[in-house]
């Protein structure tokens, strides 16, 4: 297992699918992970969002998960997206994470069903005591509808020393600068939004979990570099280069354009789950044009 540094950039990769979705395409994520790698990212996320977790089976999940570890080979940390909106199969989706290869756990705050304050921090100390490994809280309110706070964050921090990093997918720079200041290097930050990277990274955050990477890891990987150099004004003109890209990203559900993207760069099929669909002739038409604007795509 890989030694895991909560820095830098790591990728939220994408799942592959064939047959209308309805397979993985395992050959196509080997080769995904490879090209992340060369691209010089930090760490790798299986089975988060962007990796449509909600749509893969327990058994789909355990083999994307292996097939991440062993296509990375100790080169990078793994994390498995193995958060729910129930402890008890959280703690089972971390236990299989761990057995199926992942070096830490990624455990969204619980959605649909609401908890409180009291309920997220419950949550994550039962799910912390029950792993044996490093974990990523995910906080993105968008998605799940609560918002963990930062004396909450830092309740959890008290009593979970395995609870190391959070993906803070808030959208709100301020939450991150509070955390920092509050918790100082005790949990390392890593920025959920792409676009936000600049911003979060100036504000003390130590990367970003991106979604762009999957299509461009040599360039997020040399500005989260460059942000942790201290080097403010190259990290600039890297990050303004990406945000056509970066919007282009999200202008349908994520993953939709991503994998629209990394289809055009034949790469793999764009094929997506039920219940998210192909992106509609506008958004994919400002995704071509971004990528042609990049000097990736010619048609």
């Amino acid at each position: 297992m890989a030694d895991l540094k909560f820095q830098g950039t790591f990728t939220a990769l994408v799942t592959p699918f064939v047959a209308g979705a309805e397979k993985v395409d395992f050959a196509a994520l080997e080769r995904l992970v490879e090209e992340q790698i060369v691209g010089g990212v930090t760490g790798l996320v299986a089975c988060g969002t962007t990796g449509e977790a909600p749509t893969l089976t327990d058994a789909e999940q355990h083999d994307v998960i292996r097939c991440v570890v062993r296509a990375a080979a100790g080169r990078v940390g793994i994390v498995a997206g193995t958060g729910t909106f129930n402890t008890a199969k959280s703690i089972a989706a971390s236990k299989a994470a761990r057995e199926a290869g992942a070096d830490g756990v990624m455990v969204v705050m619980p959605y649909y069903n609401k908890p409180s304050q009291e309920g997220m921090r419950q949550h994550v100390l039962t799910v912390a005591r029950a792993v044996d490994c490093p974990i990523v809280l995910y906080n993105i309110p968008s998605r799940s509808v609560v918002d963990l706070a930062a004396h909450t964050t830092e309740l959890i921090c008290e009593q979970a020393p395995n609870v190391v990093a959070l993906k803070d997918a808030t959208g709100n720079v301020l939450r991150c600068q509070e955390l920092r200041h509050r918790l100082g290097d005790r949990l390392s930050i890593l920025c959920g939004d792409d676009a936000l990277t600049l911003a979060m990274m100036a504000a003390g955050a130590s990367g970003v979990i991106s979604v762009t990477s999957n299509v461009l890891p040599r360039a997020v990987s040399d500005l989260t570099t460059l942000m942790n150099k201290g080097e403010l004004a190259a990290a600039r003109r890297a990050h303004f280069a990406l945000l056509e890209l970066h919007a282009a990203m999200f202008l349908e559900p994520n993953p939709v354009p991503c994998k629209l993207a990394l289809s055009l760069l034949g790469k793999m099929a764009a094929d997506v789950r039920l219940p998210l669909v192909a992106a509609g002739e506008m958004s994919a038409s400002r995704l071509a044009a971004a990528l042609r604007d990049m000097g990736l795509f010619s048609s």
